[in-house]
């Protein structure tokens, strides 16, 4: 390919092997990251007598029925299932494996890049929509289905389409409380949940380049939440300090040589997207969702949109997602009261998030309840070393161990029915943490912020004097 490139130019034609005659291109794998779920795609290997192609490029991860207490004895007998399926399925291929005593051990797309396993450059699969996290890294990373997965376990390789290119830019200072998290729930909302249907995303400008790569995940992660394939930054030297020293990083004079290649990782200076969209940091505030969806999201400052005011044939869904929300229109988010509150996710379970976090609790008691979830056992080891772990304890939350835990709910952490909980994950689909369940998608320090009042609030104020 000639002439000016977006870096998704040059990432799907790096692993271009082939491109058929309708326009799918099959494409080499990287890195194939498996979890429990994917027992379908190995009960497909198995009934073909097939092997994993490259056990070396694939690693399984115990994260989405972690339990997050009493991992000694599972009594969910489903969760033991899940579970030691996936064991099995490992060992019988020679894969690493995760496991839940592994000190490495947490959300598969947490342990992909504080292991080194995540680089610029890779194409990397998972059977998980939120792959498009990895992105953050200048990979090419996107979710795929049980079949695909099959695929990919017996070739290395996958067909997918090209999407169409998006940029979308942040540009200015983001004020104090405002994360990553508000940035996505803010373009989302604005868009749309299917804003960037058909396109692959790249965020760029001088607030997305200020991000720590915690938050340059937290956005990646979100990109399928608007309807995007999977979402992109450039590597840099943000980038390169992450990953140096992790453990299956290049070393040495391969780290040299990698850096160079990496540096090249970048859109061309006048490349052409499909769509390009710009946004003003200034304008994104603490963010909160009122609905069921990521696009129902409002400034935790503003009030409940009126459905009869909303186009595009939304107004009866936002109808049907306030009489789901037990909320009314015209009334203002903040002072909304929650049931309990859950920090986590592979969306926001990594130290920074923790951090920004503990910043609002420390010295002060929860009005409700609460559970801490880190996203690995490493997170887990540091925030505990940092004693963040006892600012949750003493606020009267409880600190558990790593997995999806509250984000999906199949290991057992659930929202009771008609619960209001303030919550750090991806999704407020109906029943996404239980039956009845009522979700508001925000910052972990919101989360922590309507922890310590017992309601939806506006987590500046508590921030005023406290290193953040």
């Amino acid at each position: 390919m000639t002439g000016t490139r977006t870096l998704l130019d040059k990432l799907w034609a790096a692993h271009e092997i082939l491109q058929r005659e309708d326009g799918a291109s099959l494409l080499w794998v990287d890195r194939h990251l498996v979890h429990e779920g994917s027992h379908h795609a190995f009960g497909k290997l198995a009934a073909r007598g097939a092997s994993v192609a490259e056990p070396d490029l694939t690693f399984a991860v115990i994260d989405h029925y972690a339990p997050t207490r009493g991992r000694d004895r599972i009594a969910d007998p489903k969760v033991k299932y899940m579970v030691e399926t996936l064991r099995k399925n490992a060992h019988s291929h020679g894969l690493r494996l995760f496991d839940l005593k592994d000190p490495g051990q947490g959300i598969v797309h947490v342990v992909g890049p504080e292991q080194g396993l995540t680089l610029p450059g890779l194409l990397i699969n998972c059977g998980d929509s939120h792959t498009s996290t990895h992105g953050a890294f200048g990979a090419l990373a996107f979710g795929i289905g049980a079949t695909e997965v099959a695929h990919v376990l017996a070739t290395q390789t996958i067909w997918q389409k090209k999407p169409a290119a998006m940029r979308i830019r942040i540009e200015g200072k983001l004020g104090p409380g405002v994360s990553a998290k508000d940035i996505a729930l803010n373009w989302i909302a604005r868009l749309g949940a299917d804003g960037a249907q058909g396109h692959a995303i790249e965020y760029a400008g001088s607030a997305v380049r200020t991000l720590s790569m915690e938050g340059r995940m937290t956005l990646c992660n979100l990109s399928i939440e608007g309807g995007a394939r999977f979402g992109l930054i450039a590597p840099d030297e943000t980038t390169y300090a992450y990953l140096q020293g992790r453990p299956q990083a290049p070393q040495g004079a391969d780290w040299e040589a990698a850096r160079a290649h990496w540096a090249e990782l970048n859109t061309d200076d006048k490349a052409v997207f499909d769509k390009d969209i710009l946004l003003n940091a200034e304008d994104i505030a603490p963010t909160v969702t009122w609905g069921t969806s990521p696009e129902q999201a409002i400034p935790v400052t503003a009030t409940i949109p009126d459905p009869n005011t909303l186009t595009n044939g939304k107004a009866q869904g936002a109808r049907d997602a306030l009489d789901y929300m037990g909320l009314s229109a015209g009334r203002p988010i903040e002072g909304t009261p929650v049931d309990q509150v859950f920090i986590g996710s592979c969306t926001n379970g990594r130290i920074e998030d923790l951090r920004h976090a503990a910043a609002v609790l420390a010295g002060r008691k929860a009005k409700v309840a609460g559970l801490v979830s880190p996203g690995s056992a490493l997170v887990k080891a540091q925030a505990e070393e940092e004693g963040l772990d006892r600012i949750f304890v003493d606020a009267g939350l409880e600190w558990a161990d790593a997995g999806c835990s509250m984000c999906v709910g199949m290991n057992g952490d659930l929202v009771a029915p008609g619960q209001r909980c303030a919550s750090s994950t991806n999704r407020n689909f109906r029943g996404r943490q239980g039956p009845g369940a009522l979700t508001h998608l925000m910052s972990p320090a919101m989360v922590a912020a309507a922890a310590v009042t017992g309601t939806i609030t506006d987590v500046r104020p508590l921030l005023e004097g406290r290193a953040t």
